[in-house]
């Protein structure tokens, strides 16, 4: 008897700082409670990013081939035997982090936390789980959601940052009537602004050094007025720093008229000076939300936060927002959010893709915010 041929499938697999390849890899049949999923569209995050140029994310290095990508968007094609929450033909959302359901944080429905987690195209754990930039991927079906009607793959494959953004507005329990400040206006930055929006902030401001994406930012509706900060040498020492961030942060609510500060803060750069900036900006009794990965260490004005009582909260992905998530990008609530996707790649030109996004415009002179990869 001749052995069973499986067919193959295309997948762009990282092997170093700026070594990627399109291989062909043998199409496994899903396994129990796994379901295969023909991916359609890929976003590309910052941290796909860092894999790409550097071969590694923060204390992350690459050490086997791996394949990128982890918001992602497609269509079942076949499932494994125990799978009743999708079939295939249907449309779903690619959760990529698989928790492992048996820890204290997986049962008190904090599963991001989770010491076992694995997430598609993190070199957290080795080996590494390969991501969404293939043709196909088996994927366990639990994390799979489907898509509303009216919510395209590349809505579906936004739901995915977005849902960074849910469980951080949820960590600061944003309610209707609060204002918001969000420093760093990229793709994180505008989603955010754009769920405050939602949920009913009374004032949504936004800061960033890029002037052209504040200008989007303010044109498109995502933020009612922006400040663009001014460049500035590098402080000679950490009292300088922590001095210009205070004078920064006054000068910036003195543009917004809200000298008393913001109530909540979403620090979506993890620059230094704007998380010093952030604490100084929220108002007494107000929230920061850390949610950009940057600055390893940073110093920061610990008594002004205390003596004010801001609360300096961090945030980790997300757990439990995909349905949440999906169903906000189908409302029509995030008003413009398709425009975050600004350029688009076939999956053979991945690489052209990441160079892209690491020049940050293309070569008309367009600012690049979201690229998608996948069936054009």
């Amino acid at each position: 008897m001749s052995p069973v041929a499986f067919p193959t499938q295309n997948a762009v697999v990282l092997h170093g700082p700026k070594d990627l390849r399109v291989e062909d890899r043998t199409l496994w049949p899903p396994r129990y409670n796994e379901a295969q999923v023909a991916v359609v569209a890929t976003g590309l995050c910052g941290s796909d990013l860092h894999y790409y140029m550097h071969g590694r994310n923060g204390d992350f290095a690459v050490q086997a081939p791996m394949v990128l990508g982890h918001e992602a968007a497609g269509v079942v094609t076949a499932v494994g035997p125990g799978v009743r929450n999708v079939v295939p033909g249907q449309r779903v959302a690619i959760e990529a982090g698989i928790m492992c359901n048996n820890c204290t944080y997986c049962s008190k429905g904090r599963y991001n936390l989770c010491k076992g987690m694995r997430f598609c195209s993190s070199a957290k754990t080795f080996p590494h789980l390969d991501g969404t930039l293939q043709s196909r991927m088996n994927h366990p079906a639990s994390v799979l959601h489907p898509l509303p009607d009216n919510c395209s793959f590349e809505l579906g494959a936004l739901a995915e940052p977005l849902s960074v953004l849910l469980h951080a507005s949820r960590r600061a329990d944003l309610t209707s009537g609060q204002s918001v400040l969000v420093f760093g206006v990229g793709a994180i930055g505008l989603l955010a602004c754009a769920l405050a929006k939602s949920l009913g902030a009374s004032r949504v401001c936004a800061i960033d050094i890029n002037r052209a994406r504040l200008e989007f930012a303010n044109s498109q509706g995502f933020a009612q007025q922006v400040y663009c900060l001014p460049p500035s040498d590098r402080a000679k020492t950490s009292e300088d720093q922590l001095r210009r961030a205070k004078e920064n942060a006054q000068v910036a609510l003195s543009e917004f008229c809200m000298q008393d500060g913001f109530d909540v803060v979403f620090e979506c750069t993890g620059a230094e000076p704007c998380i010093q900036m952030a604490i100084h900006a929220a108002t007494t009794g107000g929230k920061v939300m850390l949610v950009g990965m940057g600055s390893r260490n940073v110093m920061l004005p610990l008594s002004a936060a205390a003596t004010r009582e801001v609360d300096i909260h961090g945030s980790f992905r997300y757990a439990n927002t995909y349905p949440t998530a999906l169903a906000l990008l189908a409302s029509g609530k995030l008003k413009n959010v398709e425009k975050l996707v600004t350029h688009r790649f076939p999956l053979e030109q991945s690489a052209t893709a990441f160079d892209l996004l690491a020049r940050g415009s293309d070569e008309d002179g367009n600012m690049v915010l979201k690229v998608m990869i996948g069936r054009q």
